[in-house]
């Protein structure tokens, strides 16, 4: 015989289950998304700058938010720099797939459709061609262990396919604190 405060813990923890369990990308849309969802770090040297990123379920699981920060020390030609984006990822229902817009604390803001690499190597999010303005290429490759590499590539105005890479690094995932 199940007691009053038994069921009310049960029914809590199958509750908490329910929602804990989308959360860490659990719903099978987020399949190609899984590895990367969580809390990252950048690597490599502090003189070159640092930064970080999260990439978490929201609105009940329907959509990927991306926030990211990256710090730039000072150098000769620059003064230091703070840069701030976030990334919303959602299905795209009439191309069954997905879409991403982003914003940045420069105004930047840039559409992209969302691919996944074969053999579940990574994702790819590429913005649309068009004549007069550039194309931009964001690039995530699974490596070993809680890596990833990252890319961030440009093609100038009028050549859509002709990429070359702005940005590049890896980052490690985050481990929770207990």
């Amino acid at each position: 015989m199940v007691r009053p405060f038994q069921a009310i813990f049960l029914g809590t923890l199958l509750f908490a289950v329910g929602h804990v369990a989308p959360a860490l990308g659990g719903d099978d849309r987020w399949a190609d998304f899984r590895f990367l969802i969580g809390s990252w770090v950048g690597e490599g040297p502090p003189a070159q700058g640092s930064g970080s990123f999260s990439l978490e379920p929201d609105l009940e699981n329907k959509i990927l938010v991306r926030r990211n920060a990256a710090y730039l020390p000072a150098a000769k030609s620059r003064p230091a720099a703070r840069h701030e984006d976030l990334m919303v990822i959602y299905p795209d229902q009439a191309a069954k797939g997905f879409r991403a817009v982003y914003f940045d604390n420069e105004g930047h803001v840039i559409e992209y459709s969302v691919t996944s690499l074969p053999a579940d190597k990574g994702l790819v999010f590429v913005s649309a061609a068009a004549p007069s303005t550039p194309r931009f290429r964001l690039t995530y490759i699974k490596t070993e262990g809680d890596k990833v590499a990252i890319e961030f590539e440009i093609a100038p105005p009028g050549q859509p396919e002709r990429f070359k890479r702005y940005l590049a690094g890896t980052a490690r995932r985050k481990q929770p604190v207990h």
